[in-house]
């Protein structure tokens, strides 16, 4: 991989959770020395900071599950802002979570970006969850579960920032999924998502779904917005997560999507979802999301070091 210039954009977000503590996840990835790495592998780092909302607004919405919808509209309004002037830098942000309801803001503004440039946004989402509710559908009302029916462009979001440029459901390309509601499942074959639950990967391997989804970003002239959620992991080896689904991706399949990620170069953009430092033990999830990462910005299986802990 050639070096690059990264753009790290924190977003403290937890409104959209059950369990505080996503919040700490910004610092947690700067404690486990990401800047630090990057730069080791040859690639310009800033850090901008923390994103910061406007004051919320009160909102309200008939479904009484629902939670901190005022607080999450307003992450979502300053977070697509965030990604849209970072993609505009021509840097690569790397968005640093937070709860996945961070990608309210973060899909949203670079595809808005790269609409403008005349290519289209695909989105590899890596997750237990396809987070393919809407505010009729959730019954935990936890908001972490709709950003991808909303930037979709699936009806029932007016209460969440208007849409400049939905993701084609067509372009999605889920992994790892083994957590689906009833509602979700019946939307995502509606809309034709491509899923890969963890039933095919154990069956066919996850290299050959994930080569063919990027031959059809390149075909496509595509840019390549990657969304990963620390329970894409199984949770033995990564339990900082308040959302742990047994049976997750391997150490080995993990490092391999993104060896693959990183050899196909065309990811544009990166969410590092999820991770609750509350939950952790001795930061061990949150080095193994930047040893991810360091997959992906060009590591390689010879270049990894022992650590001690």
């Amino acid at each position: 991989m050639t070096s690059k210039s990264c753009i790290l954009v924190g977003a403290p977000v937890q409104s959209g959770a059950s369990q505080p503590g996503c919040v700490m996840g910004p610092d947690a990835y700067r404690t486990a020395r990401l800047a630090h790495t990057l730069a080791g592998l040859g690639h310009t780092v800033t850090d901008r900071g923390n994103v910061v909302h406007d004051v919320p607004h009160n909102v309200a919405h008939e479904n009484a599950a629902i939670h901190d919808l005022g607080q999450t509209v307003a992450w979502a309004s300053a977070l697509q802002d965030a990604a849209y002037d970072a993609a505009q830098s021509g840097e690569m942000p790397i968005f640093l979570g937070g709860d996945h309801s961070m990608a309210l803001g973060t899909v949203p503004g670079v595809s808005r970006y790269w609409q403008q440039q005349g290519r289209p946004l695909f989105v590899l989402w890596l997750d237990a969850h396809p987070d393919f509710h809407t505010f009729e559908t959730t019954s935990s009302g936890n908001l972490h579960g709709t950003p991808v029916a909303y930037f979709s462009g699936l009806p029932g979001f007016e209460a969440y920032p208007k849409l400049a440029a939905p993701v084609d459901p067509a372009n999605l390309c889920m992994m790892g999924i083994r957590s689906v509601d009833p509602a979700e499942n019946a939307a995502l074959a509606e809309h034709n998502v491509e899923v890969k639950d963890m039933r095919a990967i154990d069956e066919h391997g996850i290299a050959a779904p994930l080569r063919a989804f990027l031959e059809r970003v390149r075909a496509a002239n595509g840019a390549l917005h990657v969304s990963l959620d620390v329970d894409f992991l199984e949770p033995s080896i990564a339990p900082a997560v308040g959302t742990t689904v047994p049976g997750g991706a391997t150490f080995r399949e993990a490092h391999l999507v993104m060896e693959m990620l990183c050899d196909s170069d065309l990811v544009t953009s990166l969410d590092l979802a999820e991770l609750n430092p509350f939950l952790d033990e001795r930061g061990r999830t949150a080095h193994l999301m930047v040893d991810l990462c360091a997959s992906l910005m060009g590591r390689k299986v010879l270049d990894r070091q022992t650590r001690s802990l």
